[in-house]
C-alpha cells in the first residue's frame, strides 16, 4: 500500500460518501482508511456498503465506541497505516475543508521534493481560508503565530490538520508519547517531528468552511491547544527524542 489517507468521523453522513469518491477518483491510487467514533447518525454504515459494492481492497473502516478525542483516533490509524505498510499516510477532514485534489500537492512534497512532513498551510501565502467568520480566522492564525513563537518551529500554519507523513517520520516518532487528544495533537504531532530533526515543508492550500454537517471546533480546543503548547515547551527541556 503507498498512499493512505486517514479520515477521523462523528457523524459525517452528508460528507462522507462524496469525500470516499473524490479521493477515490484521484489520477494517483490513493486507499482510505476511516476511523469511526461510533456516529449515531450511520456514518459507518455508509462506508461498509461503500467498501461491499465499489471500493474493496482500497477503503477500510475502524470503529470505535463513542468520541475518544482526534488525535487517538488519528494515533490508531497511524498504527493501522505501520502494520499494513503505507508508504504516503495522510490526515484529512471528512467535510470537504480540505481538497480532495491537494492530496496530490502534499504527495509531491514528500515523494519528489524531499520532504519528511508536508503540511497544507493555510497561512504559508497570506491567510488562504475562505467562508470562516473573522474572528475565527484571527484566532487561528494569531494561535499559529503564538504556538510558533513559544515553541521556536518555523512552522506558519502549527495547528493544520492537512498533511502527508512519510512512514519512517511516524515510525521515529515514539506514539505511544503523544499525550493530547484535541487539536492541541495537532502541535504536538509537528513540534515532535521537527524535534525529531525531519524535513518540514509547507504546501499553499485553500481551507474552505464546511457546508454540510456540524463543525465540531469550540473555544475549549482552542484554550487546550493554547495551554498545552506551555507544557509541551516545558516538558521538551526533559525529554530526549529520537532522531531520524
Amino acid at each position: 500500500m503507498e498512499r493512505l489517507v486517514i479520515i477521523p468521523t462523528y457523524n459525517e453522513k452528508e460528507n462522507i460518501e462524496a469525500i470516499i469518491t473524490a479521493v477515490m477518483e484521484l489520477p494517483l491510487e490513493f486507499n482510505v482508511l476511516i476511523i469511526d467514533d461510533g456516529s449515531p447518525d450511520g456514518t459507518a454504515d455508509i462506508v461498509k456498503s461503500l467498501m461491499a459494492d465499489r471500493y474493496k481492497d482500497r477503503v477500510f473502516l475502524v470503529e470505535r465506541s463513542g468520541k475518544q478525542g482526534l488525535g487517538t483516533a488519528y494515533i490508531a490509524g497511524f498504527k493501522w497505516a505501520i502494520e499494513h505498510k503505507a508508504d504516503y499516510i495522510f490526515e484529512m477532514d471528512a467535510d470537504f475543508s480540505h481538497n480532495p485534489n491537494d492530496l496530490l500537492k502534499l504527495y509531491d512534497a514528500c515523494a519528489n521534493q524531499g520532504a519528511d512532513l508536508a503540511i497544507g498551510s493555510r497561512y504559508v501565502t497570506g491567510v488562504n481560508v475562505v467562508n470562516w467568520p473573522m474572528g475565527r480566522v484571527l484566532m487561528s492564525y494569531f494561535a499559529s503565530f503564538y504556538v510558533r513563537t513559544v515553541l521556536g518551529v518555523d512552522i506558519r500554519d502549527t495547528t493544520a490538520g492537512f498533511v502527508c507523513y512519510r512512514r519512517h517520520t511516524l515510525e521515529t516518532i515514539e506514539l505511544d508519547k503523544i499525550r493530547f487528544k484535541g487539536y492541541a495533537f495537532q502541535i504536538e504531532m509537528k513540534f515532535t517531528a521537527y524535534k525529531c530533526g525531519f524535513t518540514i515543508k509547507e504546501v499553499p492550500i485553500i481551507f474552505v468552511n464546511r457546508v454540510l454537517g456540524t463543525s465540531k471546533m469550540s473555544g475549549g480546543i482552542f484554550s487546550e491547544a493554547l495551554l498545552g503548547v506551555i507544557r509541551l515547551k516545558l516538558s521538551s527541556w526533559f525529554r530526549k527524542y529520537p532522531q531520524k
